[in-house]
């Protein structure tokens, strides 16, 4: 089994930056694909990035751009959401994913899910 806890939400101003930490336990060399997904009340979950074994990322259009997902270590079991250019559209609870198979994209499912941690951002 796989755990996955994220950390780092908080609250931040419009303009304002934050980072979102995923930490993965238990049988991780499984886990070939590494997402972030948000979902905000009153809406659907939707995803916001990915990234591969091999350090390959995709976006979401709406955070193109102002956010970078990166691995933070070697044996790939930590992840962070550099989130920059917050607007108050992107609160939300963020929420880390895995996946065990090779394909690595946000129309995927995946198999392991976080708590969440939520971002607040105000105007």
């Amino acid at each position: 089994q796989v755990q996955l806890v994220e950390s780092g939400g908080g609250s931040a101003q419009s303009g304002g930056s934050l980072r979102l930490f995923c930490a993965a336990s238990g049988y991780t060399p499984s886990l070939r694909c590494m997402a972030w997904f948000r979902q905000a009340p009153g809406q659907e979950r939707e995803g916001v990035a990915t990234s591969d074994l091999y350090g390959r990322t995709n976006y979401a259009d709406a955070v193109r751009g102002r956010f970078t997902i990166s691995r933070e270590n070697a044996q790939n079991t930590q992840y962070r959401l550099q989130m920059n250019s917050l607007q108050p559209e992107d609160t939300a609870m963020y929420f880390c994913a895995a996946r065990v198979g090779w394909a690595c994209g946000l129309e995927l499912s995946f198999d392991y899910w976080g708590q969440g941690t939520q971002v607040t951002v105000s105007s």
